[in-house]
Parts: C-alpha cells; structure tokens; sequence
C-alpha cells in the first residue's frame, strides 16, 4: 500500500480535536493505543456497545488514564474520525504521487484508485457506520466522512482526467465525479448493509468497482472521437 495504516505518530494526533495535550512520551502513546483499539473493536460493534472500560481492558490502561488523554468518549470519537479522515487523505495523496504503481494507462488508474478507496473504507468501517448511526444527532460526523470522500475525489480526478484524453474537459469531469459519487454510494451501502452478494471485505468488491469506473470513463473519452 501507499501508506503505513499499521502506525500512528504524534505528530498525527496531537492536533486532532479533543485530545488533551501531553508531553510525556508513554502519555502519547497510550492515546494512540487507545485510537487505534477502538478503530479495531467498532468494526464489530456500534459506538452504544464500545464501553470505555472494555477499551481500556484491551489497551491495559485504567479508565482514569482514558479520561486524562480525552475530553469526553464524545471527544475520543471526533477525535477518531478526524484520524481516520487524515489517514484517508494521506494514502490517496500518496497512491496520485507514485506514477509508477498507477500505470500508464486508464484501466491501471482506475484499479488503484478505487484500491485505495476499498481500502480507506475496510480499515473505517466502524467510524463510518457509527457517523450514520447518529448523523441527526451529530450531523459534523458525517460531514466528515462527505468532506473526506469530496477531498478525495478533487485529489484523484486530475490523474484520471490525463488518462482521457483532450477535449471535452467538462463532460469528463462530470463522468470521473459521477464515478466516484457511484463507488462511496456502493462502499457504504456495504458497510451500512452487508449485502449478501458481494461484502466490503472480498476482494470481488475492488473487482467489480475498478470495472464500472473505467467502463464508465473510458465510454466518456471515446465519445469525444466520434464523427
């Protein structure tokens, strides 16, 4: 992958909203540990079953050193979706840079755009689903996952312009947005859902989505070239 998911510094967290700040180097990590804990138990459980004393059993730390790392469990979550969405971006910035793993065509483009995409969604599952959960009581949640998707696509669509060809600029642009609009629709969908046919985990899923976006893009660049 473009980026290392497996590790977390303090330089990603400290900033993140609701996190109490500390100088002490074993402090900072158990705050990461607790981050990355919770990431792991809600992609089996929702945010109601995510007691605090179970995390901190899992991390080996008391409640009391939860609570001096975090504002509230309310914080801690904001605090985790603001990772999770830093996270995101950061892999996507980095698959756009590494020219020479996208290919030189728009089949490859697609393949590792919407790799990366599946991949953001696997490892968030649970934050994703616990920001629908309660989008009417905490509707900035999921305006964090919309503005993640939006970055997202403003980052890769410039590749996937390239790949299209001249011309047309505006009606290429509008098939890469739809296709992206068409890949989050069907990603969280699985994730809310857990279709029966194909799930977010099988690696069909990257499959049958890199498919439908390049058939979708490379319908657009041909239509230019038509007499």
């Amino acid at each position: 992958m473009a980026a290392d998911w497996q590790s977390i510094d303090w330089l990603a967290v400290r900033d993140l909203p609701g996190i109490l700040p500390t100088q002490q180097r074993r402090s900072q990590e158990t705050t990461i540990a607790l981050l990355e804990a919770a990431a792991t138990m809600l992609r089996e459980r929702s945010l109601d079953e995510l007691s605090i004393e179970d995390l901190c059993r899992r991390v080996g730390v008391t409640i009391g050193a939860f609570y001096g790392r975090f504002e509230s469990k309310d914080a801690f979550f904001s605090a985790l979706m603001s990772l999770a969405s830093s996270r995101a971006l950061a892999a996507v910035r980095a698959a756009v840079a590494d020219e020479d793993n996208l290919g030189s065509g728009l089949q490859e483009a697609c393949r590792r755009v919407v790799e990366v995409a599946v991949d953001v969604m696997r490892r968030n599952v649970g934050a994703v689903r616990a920001a629908a959960q309660y989008e009417s009581v905490y509707p900035e949640r999921w305006g964090t996952i919309r503005s993640t998707g939006s970055a997202m696509t403003e980052l890769a669509t410039p590749l996937l312009l390239a790949r299209m060809g001249r011309g047309r600029a505006a009606a290429k642009e509008r098939s890469v947005r739809f296709a992206f609009q068409m890949m989050f629709g069907t990603l969280i969908s699985a994730v809310l859902h857990k279709p029966k046919l194909v799930t977010i985990d099988e690696p069909e899923m990257v499959d049958r989505l890199a498919l439908a976006m390049f058939l979708q893009l490379q319908h657009e660049a041909r239509a230019g070239t038509k007499s």
